[in-house]
């Protein structure tokens, strides 16, 4: 099989495509045929040596993908070869790649293995951040702050879907047409003092923060009485003002998705299944980048007012 992997940690072009050695599923272990790969800025950390827990070297990245169940190992059940899969797992940046069956979830038919490459880190993130995290009800104001990127777009979906009062911020205009294609109120996302206004003066009971090092301290005065800010991403420090979380008793508690149980691991998987059923989910893929082309989707992942998804394409 075709793999990418890295030998040393470093820039983006440490990708390299090679030749692997097919794997072979062993007891409890799923093998999956990838058609799409979903590019993560997780895994940028990673490849560049810059992560608190780094795999040995050589490694094959990626965290999502999704494809054809090719073959099941010994003890694993409810999964056939066959089957239409999204994953959650490693190594996924190759044309076969191994999972947990607790990992492996139906892929409705109709939606399209790049939609399904689309859905791990994000949507599981999003989920987290708006309900478990969040604690967000139907009727709450929610702020998602930074919502045209892969998180950003899956946060809006799962807060419409849900009832929440919705807004989303971008950059560009294009970015706030996006915001607005998935059901959401759109501003700009530097425009903070406006913000408020969205609410009639309530303020916002959840806030999620895509690029706390960049605007936490901004956000923070938006949240209503008892809201709670959530922290999905952030490359550096802030300084922030903790009385604008006292006067409030708001509170502020960060999400990372491979923190993940397996018990909501399934719930989410639920969640996620019946909404790309009913079409209330619908992930949006930016750009599509063949394997031998990973530098560059690695470099555009990480470029200011990314718009939906960056997926890998094994055939491409």
């Amino acid at each position: 099989m075709r793999a990418i992997q890295v030998e040393q940690f470093g820039g983006p072009e440490v990708l390299t495509v090679r030749e692997a050695a097919d794997p072979r599923p062993g007891a409890g272990e799923v093998l999956v045929r990838i058609h799409a790969a979903g590019v993560n800025p997780v895994e940028t950390y990673i490849r560049a040596g810059q992560y608190a827990s780094l795999p040995d070297l050589p490694y094959t990245p990626g965290s999502d993908g999704a494809g054809e169940v090719q073959a099941v190992g010994t003890g694993v059940t409810g999964i056939e070869v066959g089957d239409r899969v999204w994953v959650q797992g490693t190594a996924t940046y190759a044309e076969l790649a191994l999972a947990e069956p607790r990992r492996v979830h139906p892929l409705p038919e109709g939606v399209s293995y790049e939609a399904g490459a689309a859905l791990g880190v994000p949507y599981v993130t999003a989920y987290r951040a708006l309900f478990i995290a969040g604690r967000l009800v139907p009727g709450a104001y929610v702020l998602v702050h930074g919502g045209s990127g892969g998180v950003g777009i899956a946060t809006l979906q799962l807060a419409v879907m849900a009832g929440l009062r919705t807004v989303g911020t971008a950059s560009t205009e294009a970015g706030r047409a996006l915001v607005r294609e998935q059901g959401a109120a759109a501003a700009d996302h530097h425009a903070y003092e406006d913000l408020m206004a969205f609410t009639g003066g309530h303020g916002f009971d959840g806030i999620i923060e895509m690029a706390a090092h960049e605007s936490l301290g901004r956000v923070l005065p938006l949240a209503a009485a008892g809201g709670r800010v959530v922290v999905v991403g952030s490359r550096g420090t802030v300084e922030i003002t903790p009385r604008d979380l006292m006067g409030r008793e708001a509170s502020l508690v960060g999400v990372m998705a491979g923190r993940t149980t397996t018990e909501e691991t399934a719930r989410i998987a639920r969640a996620l299944y019946d909404g790309l059923k009913t079409g209330a989910l619908h992930p949006h893929v930016g750009r599509r980048f063949s394997f031998g082309d990973a530098p560059a989707a690695h470099r555009a992942v990480m470029e200011p007012g990314a718009r939906g998804k960056i997926v890998l394409l094994p055939e491409a």
